[in-house]
């Protein structure tokens, strides 16, 4: 089994985690109209380079998926699809509750596999949107990380 760490983004990966985001996406989002999810591309490509990231990587230090925070809130968890349930998301989000016990996220009703991984992690559906926080016609499911309570 490969060892994985938790690192912060350098400035010279902005290309590969944006391809890592592409391929993510890809493998997951099929909801997407072709036009949204070019229109969204170019938005990430613009943002996702200068923002402040964790960053999961292999023993070769290779980005295997990635995460951003902001104050209690995971805005976005990501993980190349050839990653896809070999524990790099759950080593993020591991590392996100450590940082915030109280961690909130939002994740796209139609991405049925997010919503599993999330609510088997211990997170629980608190409220939904009829649009995502661009106002596009995709339902987002708020999300609230439960801990131990039960």
């Amino acid at each position: 089994m490969q060892k994985m760490q938790i690192r912060r983004a350098r400035d010279d990966e902005g290309p590969q985690l944006v391809a890592l985001w592409g391929a993510a996406v890809d493998a997951t989002h099929h909801f997407l109209s072709p036009a949204d999810r070019v229109a969204i591309g170019e938005q990430v490509a613009q943002f996702l380079p200068q923002a402040p990231l964790w960053v999961a990587v292999s023993e070769q230090d290779i980005p295997l998926g990635f995460m951003l925070l902001a104050d209690q809130h995971m805005e976005a968890l990501f993980v190349d699809p050839q990653w896809h349930g070999k524990g790099v998301g759950s080593l993020l989000l591991d590392h996100a509750i450590t940082l915030c016990p109280a961690l909130t996220t939002d994740v796209n009703e139609q991405n049925r596999a997010a919503l599993a991984f999330y609510l088997a992690q211990g997170f629980e559906i608190t409220g939904r949107s009829q649009t995502d926080s661009a106002g596009r016609a995709y339902p987002l499911l708020h999300l609230r990380y439960r801990g131990s309570e039960e």
